[in-house]
């Protein structure tokens, strides 16, 4: 796992791609997909460290590939805080631990429970009332809360080459 991500990392850092808080000005990843981009948001700057569990997910699932490819995303990315309160419910310490308790297929179905089809900005998705996921399920929005599925969205439009990334301080269960 850390190969994997220090690879993708140094292919990362070898174009430019430096992150930054969403509230700054933020450097140009329209070259990064959603993949290389949770990476380098996850390695530098005040997120660091932040997405450890969800990348690690991505590649145990075998879903950085999918994710990766043409076809705008808007992924909703739960910080480390909110799988470790998931973790802890389900009794388990990990995402090893995880995947056996549960399985691929079902911890499959809640991270693509994170993601809708096409780009949507913070201001379209706390226009709508609901999303559809990728797993086929609806996500309700409070768009006066600021809320997907009761989870508040707390960093905004986070650009990628093929979408953008929304950070919410919980996991979303289908």
């Amino acid at each position: 796992m850390r190969r994997l991500s220090l690879a993708l990392l140094t292919g990362a850092l070898a174009v430019g791609i430096i992150a930054a808080p969403a509230a700054a000005k933020q450097p140009d990843m329209s070259g990064s997909n959603i993949v290389d981009t949770a990476i380098a948001v996850n390695t530098s700057g005040p997120y660091a460290g932040l997405f450890d569990t969800l990348i690690e997910l991505v590649v145990k699932l075998d879903l950085a590939g999918p994710l990766s490819q043409r076809g705008q995303l808007t992924v909703f990315a739960p910080i480390d805080p909110a799988f470790d309160a998931l973790f802890a419910k389900l009794g388990v310490a990990n995402v090893d631990a995880a995947i056996a308790a549960l399985g691929k297929p079902a911890l499959a179905n809640i991270v693509l429970y994170h993601v809708a089809k096409g780009e949507r900005d913070a201001a379209e998705v706390l226009g709508s009332s609901q999303i559809r996921m990728l797993n086929g399920d609806f996500a309700k929005v409070d768009g006066k809360a600021g809320t997907i599925d009761g989870a508040p969205i707390i960093v905004t439009n986070v650009p990628a080459s093929n979408g953008i990334i929304h950070a919410v301080s919980a996991v979303l269960l289908p």
